[in-house]
């Protein structure tokens, strides 16, 4: 293993997060490329810092390149979210190795329950479960378990799961990575208490934040890492949900159902529910709250009011078609030489270099529009055109 990537959030960049680079490194990695979300998150927000704070703060704990995972690749799935990640890294050939953390850090067993998952035999199971009205990934964990003996147990871990979905899309994409599941240490995705070696969950750094500041993020985060976050916290950098939840309602507010019903994702009237419930919702929790049934996850309806409020609609690319370089030292600048995809520091350059790259580049500009709205201090359009790279020597 001498080159690997990770597909990751970074929201924020914690220690759990170094220890990962970390581990990498001692397994031989000599050079360590991510591929990280950029202003949109999968699950259906903003991310509490802006990319080139993310970036920066990476890049100082062993990563060598982080190229940006573009805003509509990131508001899918499971299984969009890995196969944009995956395709992104494939798009270099001197990485050999995928590297994610796993509760069950078994790559046979992740390989299997994801042969499992494309196989006609899951398709009748699936189909049969779905009839339930129980949500997809309740029904995709029950059709797998009749079909392998581990599989709902994998399925049922957040990571595992997201690790299927890697081994998934390398399989479909007949990828030359080979996948690498590490042990995940520490607190449990969503875990509000700190876990093993004092590691705490994005999610409970991300609460702390709101709460009482970035300072109190200091026992969880790298000391470098916490001083980026302190003055980004002082120049009004950090989401501040309270905007986010006014300009998402505001522009689905302005918005007819036969706007909503373009959105990706629409299905069995959903257009006609968001268009409904909005009436009364004055926060997106509310929202969120008034859109759940059976079928539907939170995670999901809270990406498909993101994607209808920025008009992110099916004929979008599923994949990017280049790399946007947000960060990099000299030895990552190297992996570039050889990539597949366009690669550049410069979206404008970017989005000249197809039509699927000006579609992918003018949807992602949207997203860091809006999100530049949502911070503290609001910011100006067309961010993702002026920011510039972060260059470590």
């Amino acid at each position: 293993m001498r080159a690997v990537g990770i597909i990751t959030e970074y929201d924020p960049f914690h220690a759990g997060h170094a220890w990962q680079i970390a581990q990498a490194r001692q397994m031989g990695a000599q050079s360590v490329v991510v591929c990280m979300s950029t202003d949109l998150t999968q699950r259906g927000g903003i991310a509490l810092l802006p990319p080139q704070v993310r970036a920066k703060a990476a890049l100082q704990m062993g990563a060598d390149l982080v190229l940006g995972l573009p805003n509509p690749c990131a508001v899918q799935s499971a299984e969009g979210f890995a196969a944009a990640g995956v395709a992104v890294l494939s798009a270099l050939p001197q990485l050999d190795s995928l590297v994610f953390g796993a509760e069950t850090p078994d790559v046979q067993g992740l390989c299997q329950v994801a042969e499992i998952l494309q196989s006609e035999a899951f398709a009748k199971q699936v189909r049969g479960v779905n009839q339930k009205g129980v949500s997809f990934a309740a029904a995709r964990a029950e059709a797998a378990g009749k079909l392998h003996p581990k599989a709902a147990e994998i399925l049922a871990s957040p990571n595992n799961n997201l690790g299927v979905e890697y081994c998934k899309a390398i399989a479909a994409q007949k990828s030359h990575l080979k996948p690498v599941p590490i042990q995940r240490i520490g607190a449990a995705h969503g875990q509000q208490t700190p876990g093993e070696n004092g590691f705490a969950s994005a999610s409970m750094l991300r609460r702390l934040w709101h709460t009482q500041g970035a300072d109190a993020l200091a026992e969880y985060v790298p000391p470098s890492a916490l001083q980026l976050y302190q003055q980004a916290a002082e120049q009004g950098l950090d989401l501040s949900p309270q905007a986010f939840d006014l300009t998402v309602l505001s522009r689905l507010r302005g918005m007819s159902v036969q706007q909503i019903a373009k959105t990706r994702g629409t299905a069995e009237g959903l257009e006609h529910r968001l268009f409904n419930m909005l009436r009364n919702a004055t926060n997106l929790q509310q929202l969120y709250d008034a859109l759940k049934t059976k079928r539907y996850t939170h995670a999901r309806l809270r990406r498909y009011v993101l994607c209808a409020a920025l008009g992110y609609t099916e004929d979008l690319p599923q994949t990017p078609p280049y790399l946007h370089v947000l960060g990099a030292n000299p030895a990552g600048l190297s992996l570039l030489k050889h990539a597949t995809m366009p690669a550049d520091t410069s979206l404008a350059a970017l989005e000249k270099t197809g039509k699927a790259a000006a579609q992918m580049a003018q949807a992602h500009a949207a997203g860091t529009d809006l999100a530049a709205l949502c911070r503290k201090t609001p910011g100006v359009m067309g961010l993702s055109y002026t920011q510039p790279p972060v260059f470590m020597k």
